[in-house]
């Protein structure tokens, strides 16, 4: 019994066969998540045409992800609902080069990623199905490390692609034929997640249960990979009951509120900077290879990180970790603009921004890691899923309004952007120390760890 119990754990096993499916979709996903911002900028689109693009794909995720996961919850459904949202994002992104227009740009990136924020919480459903609960956490790394390695992977065709096309094809055809490997990627993700996906559960099954079992389960997921890195707006388990003014003052302590306000800034920073930065970077003279090869460094330096980064948050203070994180990050994003306009991207300029990405991706281990911690040890008991929850869809509302705004802002001025930016970012970080303060001359709060 014992023995058929840990089975589907096995990596390499039968049971992990359907990772494969998804690790070619997250191949796809992370070409995708850089290709389409340079495919919008060859067609003439601006900064704030890219912060209009990301604007979009961080509010079509929220509710992606909350519809995907109420129709698993209520039905058991879950193989369909992967193949529908693989699909969906094979389909996007082998539209996208066949328009010169950008809106339809728009809203097929938008598909993309409302596909990628349905598909979340089911995976992290399927990831757990069929396991005890004390092998959940090794589960969800399992899926976290092949969604992690193929968005890498997709990261570095595209750098590899971009750096030898033009010896094969027209410049201008380069960017727009670099969506074919990717659409191939995810049509054969669907085609092997058709073939390997478990079925779902018969009449009656788990289907009571699966609520509960989604609902912990996304609570445990680790959603903070190499995607998220330069993409911080990733949808995972949101309650956007928590952000009505009257119930956020009834239901949440005035240092978890405060704390609120905190990743609503920092969330809204890093947006305010990712946003039009590929524009940028264009427009200080990096050509796509350097562009995929940065972004590369970035997700890597923090995917690398994060093992550290746990093991300093369960030794040392969470808050003043973040604090450190935070007041490097406002520093290191300006300071992108000032190094691109400075040097752009001659040798030394790529190697002293290729240094401040590899920054940005570690802060980012480092934040991602201790915002969960700090909303749990801040949190009552009582409402800590609750609280989770908002802070997922507080970085999803601040995503797509630090996009936009960062958008407008770099049309103005680059550095305007970057340095409102890094002050987003440091304001964050003021309120955490706020937080930490407050907390420091506060009783405990009623089943809250301290």
């Amino acid at each position: 019994m014992g023995a058929s119990i840990r089975r589907p754990a096995s990596i390499g096993g039968m049971a992990e066969r359907w990772l494969y499916g998804w690790g070619l979709g997250s191949v796809a996903l992370g070409g995708a998540s850089l290709v389409v911002p340079l495919y919008v900028v060859e067609l003439g689109g601006g900064p704030f045409v890219l912060g209009v693009l990301a604007a979009v794909a961080a509010v079509v995720g929220v509710p992606a992800a909350l519809g995907a996961g109420r129709i698993a919850d209520r039905t058991g459904k879950r193989r369909p609902i992967v193949l529908a949202m693989l699909a969906l994002v094979a389909a996007g992104i082998a539209v996208i080069p066949l328009t010169d227009r950008v809106t339809p740009v728009i809203v097929a990136n938008g598909a993309i990623w409302f596909a990628f924020a349905a598909a979340t919480p089911v995976l992290t459903l399927l990831a757990v199905a069929d396991v005890p609960e004390s092998a959940w956490s090794e589960r969800i790394a399992l899926l976290n490390q092949y969604q992690g390695v193929g968005w890498a992977l997709g990261l570095l065709l595209g750098a590899v692609w971009t750096g030898i096309g033009d010896r094969f094809l027209p410049a201008e055809a380069v960017i727009r034929w670099l969506f074919v490997p990717f659409a191939v990627c995810a049509v054969f993700g669907l085609v092997l997640g058709v073939r390997t996906l478990p079925a779902d559960p018969g009449p009656g099954g788990d289907r009571r249960a699966s609520g509960t079992r989604l609902r912990r389960a996304i609570r445990a997921a680790d959603r903070f990979s190499v995607r998220t890195a330069a993409f911080p707006f990733t949808v995972g388990r949101a309650d956007f009951r928590g952000l009505h003014p009257r119930r956020f003052v009834e239901r949440f302590t005035p240092a978890l509120a405060l704390y609120f306000a905190a990743v609503f800034c920092f969330f809204a920073g890093f947006a305010v900077f990712f946003a039009p930065l590929p524009a940028f970077l264009t427009a200080v003279g990096f050509g796509s290879d350097g562009v995929f090869a940065l972004y590369l460094i970035n997700g890597l330096a923090a995917a690398a990180f994060f093992g550290a980064a746990g093991r300093l948050t369960a030794d040392r203070d969470a808050a003043l970790l973040q604090i450190a994180s935070l007041s490097t990050r406002a520093v290191a994003l300006p300071a992108v603009a000032l190094v691109g306009a400075t040097w752009g991207a001659a040798a030394f300029g790529f190697g002293a921004i290729a240094a401040v990405f590899a920054v940005i991706g570690v802060t980012w281990a480092v934040i991602a890691v201790t915002a969960g911690t700090l909303v749990t040890r801040l949190s009552p008991l009582s409402i800590r899923g609750e609280a989770l929850g908002t802070y997922a869809a507080l970085g999803a509302l601040a995503g797509g309004v630090g996009s936009v705004v960062g958008g407008w802002l770099a049309a103005l001025s680059y550095a305007v952007a970057f340095g409102a930016a890094g002050g987003l970012v440091l304001l964050g970080a003021v309120l955490v120390l706020l937080v930490r303060r407050y907390t420091a001359a506060a009783p405990p709060i009623d089943g809250a760890a301290r």
